[in-house]
Formats: C-alpha cells, structure tokens, sequence
C-alpha cells in the first residue's frame, strides 16, 4: 500500500491508498497543521502509528523546488530528502515531487465531478495542458505528451514578474516596490498575496474598511481567510475585501492567459488551489475570461481555450497517482476526457 501526502505551508493531508481502491478514493486519511510537526518524518510516522497500516512506498507533493529528491520546502522549515525519509519510516522507497506536478499528475485520473467549467472551448487531442493554483504561494506546472501518455513537470513560474495589464494595477506594482526588491506574481495572485492588495486598496485607494471587519482581520491567525470570508459574505460583503477579491481575480486570468501562451496549452487550463475553490463563484463571473483573452490579436484564439477549476485535491490525488504507478509499474490512465 501507499501512503501520500500533500504537504502545504499551512496545513497537510495525508492517506493512505491500494491499487485496488485507485487514487482517487483513499482507505483512510487525516488534514493535520504542518506547523504542530517539526518535520515530514514526524507527521507521517504519527499518522502510520494512528492507522495501524503496513505501507510499502510513499508519495508527497511538497512546497518547493525538489532537485536530485531534496527540497528546502518554500513555506516550512524543513528539508527534506528521500531517501532519508525512506530510512527513517522503514518504507522501500519515497518519491518527492513539487506540490504542482502532484496537481499536474491529478489532470489525466480528474472526472467531470471534480471540475467547473469557466469556458468550454475546444481541447485538441494531445496538446499541452496548463496548471495554474493560488494556494499560500502560486503554482505553475504543465504536462505534454509523450507518445503514450502525459508527462507532468514542474516550474516556478509563479515567481516570475508580476505584469500588469491597466493602470490600477500598475499602482499597486509601484506601491508593492516600495516593500519588495522584486514583486513576483505570487506577491498579488496567492494567499500570502492576498494582504497585500487589500493595503493598496486601503492605503492608497483609500477605499474604508468597515470597523468590525478590521477588527476580524486585524485579530485573525489568517488574515487572508478573514479578507476572502468577508469578501464572499452573501449578506453583507466588505467592498474592500471584495475589490480586493475582485484584483486578484483579473490578475489571476490574465497569468493563465500568460501561461496557456507560453506553453501553447491547446489542452486547456486548469486551475487549482484554495483561493480558487474558495472563490469559484467569482471566477465564474465574466470578469475573470474577460482579464484571460484580453491578449489583443490572440483574443479570438484564447476564447477557445478550454478553462476548468479543479475542485477536489488535486496535490493529493496526484501524489497518490503517482505512488500507484510506482507500484504497478503502469500508468493510471493514457488519455482522458475531462
């Protein structure tokens, strides 16, 4: 059996799979805070003494560039190999990957179930596909063809220069070098990016914030999870959380757009992440394709890229597709419809 895990900043999801149950429906697993564990080998051998389950490999999606199967995770303290990780869980072999391959790798096993549609386009057969998720940080991967099947690869294309397409937003990127050496993507498209655009709005648009909800923000652990929670309230949203929302959004299409133009991704692209769940809502808006073809005489093109959110886990999923293949020596599935 396998053991697999999605491995975040904030918090982890750990399961445990068989070839037989498939990746996408795990005999048991558990979210835990990454922050209570001092190290990867820690969480996991907690979890294995809880289930009382013999594993024979293991699968993480980690937070971070892994070259030669280390990392130095982006939004942990931790480092991390396999094959000192294979050592001390007593396990036949580790398989580390960046936590955005892992989502690449879930694409090919997704159902209908586990995607909303933004735009329907048209997918072309074998073309690349694109992966874009704003979870603490931003993600980028991709995955191409290869002959038999979709390989998955990693990036860190989420740290690439923030460009912005209008003059509010180039606002907020003079207003982010007065903070940062280099305003990458991530610092306006993540949840760490979240803050970020609510103090332009506040400080610069002078847009108010309603007394009560300063003081949730103010006072919360997570003050991106106050921002977003105040943003989405159905009854009465905060017009700062929700202009605030509303920026990352468009910033957010218009990456995709940067990306499906880079890769070419005539397969289409598909976002993931917290934020993205969290707001579907608002990505299903005409804002967000609006911000995505506005790439001027490729317009026509983008409007014919297909656009879908992930719903479920994807990092988890995929690490677990990953782990079984590893165990069957077979590729999950080929092609695929979703």
């Amino acid at each position: 059996m396998l053991v697999a895990g999605d491995i975040g900043g904030t918090k982890t999801d750990l399961a445990i799979y068989s070839v037989e149950s498939g990746p996408r429906v795990p005999l048991t697993e558990i979210e835990v805070r990454s922050s209570d564990y001092p190290s990867l080998q820690a969480m996991v051998a907690a979890f294995l003494a809880q289930v009382k389950m013999r594993v024979d490999v293991a699968s993480f999606g980690v937070p971070g560039p892994v070259i030669e199967g280390q990392v130095t995770t982006t939004n942990l303290p931790w480092v991390m190999d396999e094959v000192s990780l294979a050592r001390d869980l007593n396990l036949k072999a580790v398989h580390l990957m960046n936590d955005l391959e892992a989502v690449a790798r879930s694409v090919p096993v997704l159902q209908p179930a586990d995607l909303v549609t933004l735009n329907q386009g048209e997918s072309v057969a074998k073309g690349p596909i694109a992966v874009i998720a704003p979870g603490t940080g931003l993600g980028e991967s991709f995955l191409t063809w290869d002959g038999a099947g979709y390989t998955a690869h990693a990036s860190e294309g989420g740290h690439s220069d923030f460009a912005p397409t209008d003059a509010q937003q180039i606002r907020l990127l003079q207003f982010l070098l007065q903070r940062f050496e280099h305003v990458g993507v991530e610092r306006v498209c993540s949840g760490s990016g979240v803050p970020n655009i609510y103090e332009y709005f506040r400080d610069e648009e002078k847009i108010a914030e309603r007394p009560d909800v300063a003081q949730a923000i103010a006072s919360a652990k997570d003050p991106t999870r106050a921002i977003v929670a105040a943003a989405l309230d159905p009854d009465r949203p905060s017009e700062l959380c929700r202009t605030t929302l509303e920026m990352l959004v468009s910033i957010l299409a218009s990456e995709s757009g940067n990306l499906f133009l880079k890769l070419f991704a005539t397969g289409g692209i598909y976002v993931a992440g917290g934020i993205a769940v969290r707001a579907v809502a608002l990505l299903q808006q005409p804002r967000f394709m609006q911000a995505f073809v506005n790439k001027g005489r490729f317009r026509g093109l983008m409007g014919r890229v297909p656009v879908k959110v992930i719903t479920t886990r994807a990092p988890l999923v995929g690490a677990a597709a990953y782990g079984l293949q590893s165990l069957t020596g077979e590729r999950l599935m080929k092609n695929f419809t979703a």
